[in-house]
């Protein structure tokens, strides 16, 4: 357990809508932030008069933001400290303010002051300094908020959390994006005052926020701890992954004091450095091991100490456990993507089987299938890259075919199965591409497609007009993750609770 607070901020378009996302908001929070900035002007005045009248056993948070420190619109001096000093008895509530408003916010009208600075471009090089504007001001709690564009920037901002701890002064450090989200979810356990939360999905006020059912439910965030072990997945993008959902539901199932977290990483060498390596790292996260995704799946070998034969002969690793300071990379791709294919497709001795891709997810692909004896081509972009797989296994290669529109220029009529190892289809910037369409597969047996958020991708609505059976990435997802476990924790995976959380979090 710690003594962070988890604040879920609420907004609406009216000052009814405004009592109700508060009432809502009580369920989850300890404390309620009420975000008046991003009222409409003409609905402020009856929600202030609503909220002051308001009687909550949870802590209100007033905040009133100018545009430039994230606001929903233009706001004079004047404006703002006519708010603050509107004669309304705010007393029992507390208030945000940034750094030019702190004079003007007294103690005498709140509980507690919480001066903030906000930066949604960049990370700033003189955090430090901030910190101690900040604290001259004598407010009772600093919330620095920062954007990073990958995770070695939020190191200087979670180092803060050291000095402040050192000063005795209470801090809320949020490093914003994807790349922060793990600020979020580990701050209250080292010593964070409070971390913020949005009431539903799509109803954000900050990038990389999550949502209090999140936080509580997934994360477990009130039970975690500077002695929680802590894993994670590290790739570029992983915003999209349901294997925090997933692993943390089999942590909670074995009731280990373990979390496991996204860590958006696009320097992969940096990373290792600054995060890992005990001899140079720069912050101390019980750092217990990882997920390894796209596309760090082959670049990670050169920093491991030790891998395992399955992974030396794919040439991939996708788990990564650190154990006495040292390295070790496994993986469980392969073990994975056979499982489900057996159970789907049945024996695969001679089965003629298409795999597209030449990356860390084909390769283990193309392993497991030779172990099968199944006849393999290889489809790949990068003919370079699709050789070297080809010429190890020594498995057939062709170039991947291409597509005009709806109508292809090659076809698969001459295989059985077809395996999506690429990332066409992955939610995100592929999203909406499709590695064939439904006149290249409609003579296939089976569709594979390794890609699981979406459940349905674009290549699946192509098997579907095809009429070709298929199967997701989920079942892949789940069983090499329920290996992943057995690494890490020694412990036999619940795979009904696994693929129970997994398949909520796609929902």
């Amino acid at each position: 357990m710690n003594d962070g607070k988890i604040c879920v901020s609420v907004f609406a378009e009216t000052a009814e809508d405004f009592m109700k996302n508060i009432h809502r908001a009580e369920k989850s929070s300890d404390v309620v932030e009420l975000r008046f900035d991003l009222l409409p002007e003409s609905e402020l005045e009856n929600a202030l008069e609503k909220t002051c009248d308001l009687t909550s056993e949870k802590q209100l948070l007033f905040t009133f933001r100018p545009r430039e420190q994230g606001g929903k619109r233009d706001l004079t001096r004047t404006e703002r400290e006519h708010f603050w000093c509107s004669g309304y008895d705010f007393c029992a509530s507390w208030a945000d303010v940034e750094i030019d408003m702190v004079e003007t916010v007294s103690h005498w009208l709140f509980k507690k002051i919480i001066c903030s600075h906000h930066d949604f471009s960049t990370t700033p090089a003189n955090l430090v300094e901030i910190y101690e504007n900040l604290k001259a001001t004598g407010a009772d709690v600093l919330k620095i908020a920062v954007r990073t564009n990958d995770i070695a920037d939020s190191i200087a901002l979670w180092k803060l959390l050291e000095t402040a701890k050192s000063e005795n002064q209470q801090i809320i450090p949020i490093a914003m994006g994807e790349a922060g989200k793990w600020t979020r979810i580990l701050g209250p356990a080292h010593g964070a005052f409070m971390t913020y939360a949005a009431l539903d999905a799509g109803r954000e006020t900050a990038s990389g926020q999550l949502t209090a059912k999140e936080l509580v439910e997934t994360y477990r965030v009130r039970e975690l701890d500077e002695n929680t072990a802590i894993y994670g997945i590290i790739g570029h993008p992983v915003g999209h992954s349901v294997s925090p959902a997933m692993h943390n539901a089999a942590f909670k199932f074995h009731r280990l004091n373990a979390v496991y977290v996204p860590f958006e990483v696009k320097n992969l060498g940096e990373f290792v450095e600054k995060f890992v390596r005990p001899e140079t790292r720069e912050i101390d996260l019980n750092l217990r091991g990882f997920s390894v995704t796209i596309p760090h799946k082959r670049a990670i070998i050169e920093y491991l100490d030790e891998i395992d034969e399955t992974a030396r002969i794919i040439g991939a690793v996708n788990t990564v456990k650190i154990e006495n300071g040292r390295l070790f990379g496994y993986n469980t791709d392969a073990q994975g993507f056979i499982e489900p294919l057996k159970t789907a497709y049945g024996d695969l001795s001679g089965v003629k089987i298409a795999v597209l891709g030449a990356g860390g997810a084909a390769r283990a692909c193309v392993y497991a299938l030779k172990k099968e004896n199944a006849s393999i081509t290889v489809f790949a972009r990068d003919l370079k890259k699709g050789e070297a797989l080809a010429n190890e296994f020594q498995v057939n290669l062709k170039e991947m075919p291409k597509t005009e529109s709806q109508k292809p220029k090659t076809d698969f009529h001459d295989f059985d199965v077809l395996i999506n190892a690429t990332p066409l289809g992955m939610k995100g910037e592929f999203e909406n591409e499709t590695p064939a369409f439904a006149g290249q597969i409609e003579k296939l047996k089976l569709v594979y497609d390794l890609i699981y958020n979406p459940s349905q991708t674009s290549l699946m609505s192509e098997a579907d007009e095809a009429n070709v059976p298929k199967i997701g990435g989920l079942a892949m997802l789940v069983a090499q993750g329920m290996a992943q476990q057995k690494i890490w924790t020694g412990l036999d995976a619940p795979l009904r609770e696994m693929s129970r959380a997994a398949l909520e979090k796609l929902s």
